[in-house]
């Protein structure tokens, strides 16, 4: 498995992963992939990545600036989301331990995830990879017309 920058050459592969993770209900309160502008807009171009495997793209992970203050520069909420193919298999791990050094070395002191808690293989994924429970918001957000809850954790750096 190869973990590598993600690129705009990419975007197709990315966005087919993305729709899959949306298609579970379970991954994030977007119900469809936005465009490359909007995508490349909103993330960090320092630290996103994409697991290939055997020349597809298998996974990817980005981190994506908390807020435009100075003061939170070292904030970030990650994305990550796995093929329905390859699930289960260690992508999520090998993206992670590679995107949380990156992360460190672009001075990146927080890493924040927002879960589905019934998302238990992201949850279990964060936590093993060193993210810890933070919070709990009670519903927060609908998704087709059902409320749901999410779980906030964060892994703090130990190097910053």
């Amino acid at each position: 498995m190869l973990i590598r920058p993600l690129v705009q050459d990419d975007w197709p592969a990315v966005a087919d992963v993305y729709a899959q993770g949306i298609a579970t209900g379970l991954a994030t309160f977007e119900t469809r992939v936005p465009d490359w502008p909007h995508f490349d807009a909103a993330c960090r171009p320092d630290c996103r990545l994409v697991a290939e495997l055997n020349g597809e793209v298998c996974g990817w992970a980005v981190l994506k600036p908390t807020s435009a203050r100075p003061v939170y520069r070292g904030v970030t909420e990650l994305s990550i989301y796995i093929g329905s193919a390859f699930r289960g298999q260690g992508v999520g791990k090998r993206l992670l331990g590679v995107l949380i050094p990156c992360s460190e070395s672009a001075g990146i002191w927080t890493i924040q995830a927002s879960v589905f808690p019934e998302n238990t293989a992201s949850v279990g994924l964060l936590q093993s990879q060193g993210f810890r429970k933070v919070g709990h918001r009670e519903r927060v957000a609908q998704l087709h017309g059902r409320w749901h809850d999410t779980m906030i954790l964060e892994r703090r750096s130990p190097a910053l």
